[in-house]
């Protein structure tokens, strides 16, 4: 009888504690959370500069950019030429990264790596073309180096294939 009992016990009170564990949130560190937006920021901005070096400093040493055209292209320096050539031959006019509502998402205990997803727009023009709109979702791991956050890989996707920027 006792060993009937037990089973029993226990998917009770995994019945009990399921719920309880639902109605938590993954509401994000606030802190933390400013930290990240205000690094999107500086991406955003480094973006409508055309800096390709203040993008790479973005970066860790051995960081990653996954380009849904190129492939991944490693290491600051790599990334820092990428982007340099394609400040040669377009102009961002807009661009905007915004993190999902529970994101980031901290790994492990030490509190110096994340993960994060978010959606992006931005606006661009492709040397004296039609300004052209484009969007989609991106996922993220950065790390902490000192007080700034880096990204370890960053990665991205679109909706769709660009489309022209509709004049009123």
């Amino acid at each position: 009888m006792e060993k009937c009992l037990l089973p029993a016990l226990v998917g009770l009170a995994i019945g009990f504690a399921l719920p309880t564990f639902a109605q938590q949130t993954n509401t994000p560190d606030p802190k933390l959370r400013d930290e990240l937006v205000a690094f999107f920021k500086a991406f955003d901005d480094t973006m409508l500069n055309s800096d390709a070096a203040a993008v790479a400093a973005l970066y860790t040493e051995d960081g990653c950019y996954v380009d849904p055209t190129a492939g991944p292209i490693y290491g600051k320096k790599a990334i820092e030429k990428s982007y340099a050539d394609m400040f040669q031959k377009t102009r961002f006019t807009k661009h905007m990264v915004k993190l999902e509502q529970y994101s980031p998402h901290i790994i492990g205990t030490a509190g110096n790596e994340a993960w994060m997803t978010g959606e992006w727009s931005l606006t661009f023009q492709v040397q004296n073309g039609t300004p052209m709109q484009w969007q989609g979702h991106c996922l993220d791991f950065c790390v902490r180096e000192g007080d700034a956050w880096k990204w370890r890989v960053n990665t991205w996707n679109a909706i769709g294939p660009p489309i022209p920027v509709e004049t009123k």
